[in-house]
């Protein structure tokens, strides 16, 4: 299919379906989109049972997105970017070792964890999956998603250091996530398939630094270039170029494009903001990458939903899907825990940490596209619907719950 016809579907089912949320449901956007996308493609698939050619037509279209392409190579980038621009560095610097701790080695031992769990307990419903692959599941479900929650954070009015912590695990555990899960899988594709620590530590390292040290580079050049000008036009263009040029370099010499693109969005965000930009300008950059966000973000939660029509519909992978849940939400606080107590001393913590911090860990379209890279077999098939599973329960049930589970424990903080 042509893809500036998939383009226009997809554009206009984000514009109709935010109409309806903002005209009926009024839900958070990312909640509402996602919501309606996942009724109006079982409508579909309901139509398609009855007449054949609907389910045909959608299944194509559907099977038409490179929705791993779309997302890890195009749209991921600008949404990190977006996100890393309004990232206040200084709040971030305040709480870098409990992020820094929760985004690293939170990741490989919630990684290590739910995949083993999930080795365990796939045999229960019928499933024999190689270790690997189960710690490939655990890779990609691990990373939490800042897009999905962001909008949730401001409309609950959470406390700023809160807020710092989730949104700053979130940028940061996204790049990491992608580089565990590509040492998995490159382990996987091996001729023994073993799992050799010295492999993945290296490529881990070389991943992750590369393309911290991406960003700083194309960060600091794009730096310069904003300082000696004034034209808020140009300098608006400067920033997309910058976050292209950041990905691609850095997946041409194989490190972390997520990670590259990160630093570069911090460091003009915090430094050029206030010593390159004019009052101008900074309006502009900032109004242009929040439209670019909201788009962005429009299509990518139509796409999710839309993405239903396209699993295997198979009972047994349902339940595992749902005996999945409380055992990552589980995960996630064991892994959140010990440094947030750790570190509750030594910072300013809101109340409940790590319970809001757990059920506030939403999952999003990183796990679903890195699902769908997966090579075509019953491995798949299985992460592939767990996976959605654990991403429609986090973004739609803890995504409209997280809201008043703030509130309520913030009335709980003034009540002491």
């Amino acid at each position: 299919m042509d893809i500036f016809v998939i383009f226009t579907i997809l554009i206009g089912l984000a514009a109709i379906f935010g109409f309806i949320n903002i005209k009926f449901l009024k839900m958070p956007s990312t909640i509402g989109l996602m919501l309606i996308s996942i009724v109006f493609t079982v409508g579909l698939i309901i139509a398609g049972k009855i007449y054949t050619p609907i389910a045909q037509v959608g299944e194509g279209f559907i099977k038409s997105i490179d929705f791993e392409k779309v997302l890890l190579d195009i749209m991921l980038s600008f949404l990190l970017f977006a996100g890393a621009l309004h990232t206040d560095l200084e709040k971030l610097k305040k709480q870098k070792w409990p992020i820094l701790i929760i985004s690293t080695f939170g990741v490989i031992t919630s990684t290590f964890l739910i995949g083993t769990i999930f080795y365990y307990v796939s045999p229960l419903f019928g499933f024999k999956i190689s270790y690997i692959y189960c710690l490939i599941f655990g890779a990609l479900i691990s990373p939490t998603d800042p897009i999905a929650v962001l909008g949730i954070l401001k409309e609950a009015k959470a406390p700023k250091q809160l807020e710092i912590k989730i949104v700053g695990e979130s940028l940061f555990n996204d790049g990491i996530g992608v580089v565990v899960f590509l040492s998995l899988y490159h382990i996987a594709d091996s001729s023994d398939g073993a799992v050799h620590m010295a492999d993945i530590s290296m490529i881990f390292v070389k991943e992750v630094f590369g393309g911290l040290a991406i960003g700083v580079v194309t960060g600091w050049i794009a730096y310069r270039m904003l300082k000696s000008i004034d034209h808020y036009e140009t300098e608006v263009i400067i920033t997309i170029a910058l976050v292209a040029v950041s990905y691609v370099l850095a997946q041409t010499f194989h490190f972390s494009g997520p990670l590259a693109v990160v630093l570069a969005g911090l460091f003009i965000g915090n430094r050029a903001r206030s010593k390159a930009f004019s009052v101008e300008t900074e309006k502009y950059i900032d109004q242009f990458w929040e439209i670019a966000d909201v788009i962005l973000n429009a299509i990518l939660f139509v796409l999710i939903g839309l993405e239903i029509m396209v699993l295997p519909f198979d009972w047994k992978y349902w339940l595992l899907g749902a005996a999945i849940i409380p055992l990552v939400l589980i995960v996630r606080y064991s892994v959140l825990f010990p440094p947030i107590t750790f570190f509750r001393k030594r910072l300013n913590f809101a109340p409940k940490t790590a319970l809001v911090m757990t059920w506030g860990g939403l999952r999003g379209g990183i796990s679903i596209a890195l699902a769908l890279s997966l090579s075509t077999g019953i491995e798949k098939d299985i992460i592939l619907t767990v996976t959605y599973f654990v991403v429609a329960f986090s973004i739609i049930f803890q995504g409209l719950s997280l809201k008043k589970l703030i509130q309520k424990t913030q009335k709980q903080a003034k009540k002491k």
